[in-house]
């Protein structure tokens, strides 16, 4: 890609706010932006900085370790805290503002660490296109006073991609990787057994060679369901394969498969 690098005034800018808040910590699932984020935080603070992830049963295991394995190429020190949304009722129901009871989890765990180890403020990876779409975590970003340096300083999706090159991140070029519980349609409550299902299923599918695909987890009357989407351009591999998806996808336990004709999209 030749997305041109952020101006020098957003840049200053990042920097700045990343200066007026140390010692910071940061919430970082090794996602685009959490990691450029990090890294960023890394180069101007040094040892001021220090990352958060949250581990729960919607974060993926290899997620996690490509996660940790990024942050140590970064440099930066990185917890790993479990995360308890599970146990809420309103998060497991799984309503439409969903990610707002697992921001909310992650953030106040956050703070009572920001509180106990003197870290001056936390900070996530929002950056200035996400108040454009419906994200409910932003209001829990909100209430818990969690900083956004990236949407301050004016940085977009495709800046934050820039500046990831510039920096030598392997995730610029990243397809979006939210968590498991986003393969669940609201209204089907989230059990650690179907997200375990979901997992299996991606890497099943991961394993035959695609790159960006979900696999979406349909509760019918007459079937458990697996929709597989694959990005447009990975599908003309489909049929070629399609026999040994869903043997694997019948293995994990789906009572039956289904191929989105029109594929992944961003809706």
């Amino acid at each position: 890609m030749s997305d041109s690098a952020p101006t020098p005034t957003k840049l200053a800018a990042l920097e700045a706010i990343l200066r007026a808040h140390a010692p910071l910590l940061i919430a970082y699932s090794g996602g685009v932006d959490s990691a450029c984020l990090l890294a960023f935080a890394r180069q101007t603070l040094g040892d001021r900085v220090h990352g958060v992830i949250a581990d729960s049963p919607s974060l993926p295991r290899q997620a996690l370790a490509d996660a940790l394995a990024l942050a140590r190429e970064i440099g930066a020190p990185v917890d790993v805290i479990e995360t308890g949304e599970m146990k809420n009722p309103d998060y497991a129901s799984n309503p439409l503002n969903r990610c707002y009871f697992c921001k909310a989890e992650l953030f106040a765990h956050m703070g009572a660490i920001a509180r106990e180890r003197g870290f001056v403020a936390i900070a996530y990876g929002e950056n200035a296109d996400d108040p454009l779409q419906f994200r409910p975590g932003l209001q829990a970003a909100r209430e818990f006073s969690v900083l956004a340096p990236l949407r301050q300083a004016g940085l977009t999706k495709a800046d934050v991609r820039a500046l990831s090159r510039t920096l030598g991140l392997p995730t610029a070029d990243a397809p979006a990787q939210p968590c498991l519980s986003s393969r669940i349609p609201h209204g089907t409550p989230v059990t650690r057994e179907a997200l375990a299902m979901v997992e299996a299923g991606e890497a099943h599918v991961r394993s035959l060679g695609f790159r960006v695909l979900r696999v979406r987890h349909i509760v019918k009357p007459d079937a458990l369901r697996a929709l597989v989407q694959v990005a447009p351009e990975e599908m003309g591999r489909l049929a070629d394969v399609q026999p040994q998806l869903e043997a694997g996808l019948l293995a994990v336990g789906y009572g039956a498969v289904e191929i989105d004709p029109l594929g992944y999209r961003l809706v």
